[in-house]
């Protein structure tokens, strides 16, 4: 099972900037997509189907904004759209399918960088997910959560973190969460495998951030603790630039 997340920061602009191209060359199962910005029809579905996907949409109410989106060469036999948080559903944030019994969740995580109405609903989102997960996890312990977690885990995680310590995506409650998260049965797939500095998969457009590697791993497909004899690989893939983030990339064996 070859699995990519990423942020596409607009699927039609993605698309229109090579993603589907890249995507036929890559040997992905599923591919996880956040923050696509349209809806099932806004997009020409038969392009992306013609690549041996099918496709799975959870769009935000709000036109242009967030939603979720899976395309997938296995077919599920179950997919749950939301978590049954209103407000969270309404923006469109996470999507589940069932592969056998494996259990994949794509998620967006909010983000708490346009004022503290948002980080406040980021501080609820966060704690609502993490309850959702762990009852998941008593009744389908294999679990994969991909997305756009919208924090940087650890100092390691991002470029600056002294000047960032104040900033949204870096602020210790976010941080401590992530502990939270991986202390409570999930392992960093990244991190399994690569414990070296300056990996990236988020670049501001500003000052020519991307170009000198000035980034934030905020980009993740983790795994529970069911799942760890089965990790296989994971990458960055910081060269691939449709979007001002870039894919990550899990494998894992039958």
């Amino acid at each position: 099972m070859k699995i990519i997340t990423y942020n596409v920061n607009g699927v039609r602009s993605a698309i229109n900037k090579g993603l589907l191209e890249w995507l036929s060359r890559e040997n992905a199962d599923i591919v996880c997509l956040q923050e696509i910005k349209a809806l099932r029809e806004d997009v020409d579905i038969a392009s992306i189907e013609s690549l041996g996907f099918e496709t799975f949409w959870f769009p935000a109410q709000k036109k242009g904004y967030s939603g979720v989106a899976v395309f997938t060469r296995i077919h599920p036999d179950n997919v749950v759209y939301g978590t049954g948080h209103p407000q969270s559903d309404a923006e469109g944030r996470v999507i589940r399918l069932d592969f056998g019994d494996r259990t994949l969740i794509n998620a967006y995580f909010p983000s708490g960088t346009t004022g503290e109405d948002r980080q406040r609903y980021k501080y609820q989102w966060l704690d609502e997910f993490m309850a959702f997960l762990h009852a998941l996890l008593t009744e389908r312990p294999r679990v994969i959560v991909c997305g756009d977690y919208n924090i940087a885990h650890r100092d390691i995680d991002i470029h600056d973190p002294v000047r960032n310590k104040t900033s949204s995506g870096f602020l210790p409650e976010e941080r401590a969460w992530m502990d939270r998260f991986f202390e409570g049965g999930f392992i960093d797939t990244f991190r399994h495998f690569n414990k070296d500095p300056h990996h990236y998969s988020w670049w501001t457009f500003r000052a020519g951030a991307r170009g000198n590697n000035k980034g934030w791993r905020i980009d993740y497909v983790n795994v529970s603790e069911d799942l760890r004899d089965a990790l296989a690989g994971a990458r960055i893939l910081p060269d691939i630039a449709h979007s001002d983030h870039c894919p990550v990339f899990l494998e894992l064996t039958d």
